[in-house]
C-alpha cells in the first residue's frame, strides 16, 4: 500500500487505529462522518484541528484498503 504521510498508526493511539497525523482522530471516524451524510464543510467546522487535505488523505488511505484487498482481476 503507497504510504500517506498524513496518517499515522501508533500502537498507542487508539489503540494502533490509523489516525490523522498529529491527532486522535482515527481514519475510521472521519470516513463514518461522510458516510454519515455530513459534508466536508461540516467535518472541518466541527474539528478545526483538521485540514481539507486531512479530509482527503482518509479518503485515500480507505481507497488504498479497497483496493489492496479486493481480488486481481481475470486476464479476459
Amino acid at each position: 500500500m503507497p504510504t500517506h504521510p498524513r496518517i499515522a498508526r501508533n500502537p498507542d493511539i487508539l489503540s494502533g487505529k490509523p489516525a490523522v497525523a498529529g491527532t486522535r482522530i482515527a481514519v475510521e471516524f472521519v470516513l463514518e462522518r461522510l458516510a454519515a451524510g455530513w459534508s466536508e464543510a461540516e467535518v472541518l467546522e466541527n474539528y478545526p484541528q483538521l485540514s481539507r487535505d486531512d479530509v482527503l488523505a482518509c479518503l485515500a488511505y480507505a481507497r488504498d484498503l479497497v483496493e489492496e484487498s479486493a481480488p486481481a482481476h481475470a486476464a479476459e
